[in-house]
């Protein structure tokens, strides 16, 4: 029996991202290749690089296999992104039932429901949990939504700000080397900082460093859409400074809004006489009392405003203008695209559904681009030390 090994066929993108990563590690290609199988012998019971063989689809040199779960899922922005890069997803949740219709049609399972009422136990384990924990009561409109109806907001609304307790919870029952968080842009300034500071400290107190910076998609879809990305590593595994950066827009010209409209859209989406008047009368009225509320006539040439989840009500925040004719909403199938989902999605709910999902969700090119550099460090994780894990994982008692 001799100890050569020849390997035949090797796919260009691979052997393109073996050369690379053994240059800048400085390593033969046969001391680089023989680490990965060593490192995939020595942790086989192990989320990443598990022994099953699965395919996965290798969009560029930093690609890594690594699993996943989805937490406060919604039609699965996150899951649409990580999957592109090699991600498997290992666990979902999402509890309304209109937005686990469309996650079941996407993504060929249905994700489980309350996650006040899961299990940590029966939570597989995965190497990046990731979530767009739920917003309203830290938003700017969800706050004053809520003020004006006298209902409490941020932590204090036993409904959804408690919810990151929940995932909190989770986070320090299952060690995910990554957590990977997502947020309105408000949730930093929400009563006058206190409430980040809880969710940061939280973090931290469980053992991650924690990077977050508030990123406008309009650098990769034509929407101004500004959010909180929150990326944590587990210190016990990374170190206290892992070489993390936030990504920057893809350079060259950016798109914009005429790029994603539909050539002959359905004339039930142009406003009605008495719709459009409205609008206007609502606008004229605050512009006199000095306010800027009011309808968006967008700039095609330009980017939309932010798409909210009350899109169905109105549309009145990104109206489409028609030359000869009332202006129009945006149809289902460019709210899809503005938020820069394929278009071989199918769109399997309502009319007003598919606005609430789509307001909702989160942008998945710039979770790609973020989640690209969260896979630069598993890379030189695993190049540091043989494995992601160079610790065990520690495990609280599971509730």
């Amino acid at each position: 029996m001799t100890d050569q090994l020849l390997i035949r066929k090797v796919p260009r993108h691979v052997r393109s991202w073996i050369e690379k990563k053994r240059v800048e590690h400085g390593m033969t290609q046969q001391e680089f290749v023989v680490s990965i199988l060593e490192h995939a012998f020595g942790r086989s019971e192990l989320p990443l690089f598990p022994a099953a063989v699965r395919k996965v689809d290798v969009s560029g040199p930093e690609s890594l296999p690594f699993t996943f779960a989805d937490f406060f899922a919604g039609i699965g922005g996150f899951r649409t992104a990580l999957q592109s890069l090699g991600g498997e997803c290992r666990f979902s949740c999402e509890w309304d039932k209109y937005s686990q219709k469309t996650y079941k049609a996407w993504y060929g399972d249905t994700p489980e429901g309350d996650i006040r009422k899961i299990r940590t136990q029966e939570i597989p384990d995965h190497d990046v949990l990731a979530g767009g924990f739920p917003c309203q009561p830290f938003s700017i409109a969800g706050v004053s939504k809520k003020r004006s109806l006298g209902h409490a907001h941020g932590f204090k609304c036993e409904t959804q700000g408690n919810l990151f307790f929940n995932l909190a919870t989770i986070i320090e029952q299952k060690r995910p080397p990554v957590a990977f968080l997502e947020n309105v842009k408000n949730l930093q300034s929400h009563d006058q900082g206190r409430t980040w500071l809880v969710i940061k400290g939280t973090l931290e107190q469980l053992g991650y460093t924690v990077f977050h910076k508030v990123i406008d998609a309009a650098g990769w879809v034509p929407q101004h859409r500004e959010r909180v990305y929150i990326v944590c590593f587990d210190k016990h595994i990374f170190g206290e400074n892992p070489p993390f950066r936030f990504p920057e827009p893809p350079p060259g010209k950016r798109p914009k809004l005429a790029d994603i409209l539909e050539t002959n859209p359905d004339s039930k989406y142009t406003l009605s006489d008495h719709l459009w008047k409205y609008l206007q009368n609502y606008a004229e009225r605050h512009r006199e009392k000095g306010n800027g509320f009011g309808f968006g006539l967008a700039n095609l040439d330009g980017v939309s405003r932010t798409l909210s989840a009350r899109y169905f009500k109105d549309g009145s925040e990104i109206l489409i203008p028609q030359q000869g004719s009332n202006p129009r909403r945006l149809t289902p199938r460019e709210c899809a695209r503005l938020m820069g989902f394929p278009d071989d999605y199918p769109i399997v709910v309502s009319d007003t559904q598919a606005y609430r999902q789509f307001g909702n969700a989160v942008v998945p090119p710039v979770v790609q681009a973020v989640a690209r550099e969260i896979i630069k460090v598993l890379t030189w994780q695993v190049m540091r030390r043989g494995s992601l894990f160079n610790a065990p994982r520690r495990r609280a008692k599971a509730s």
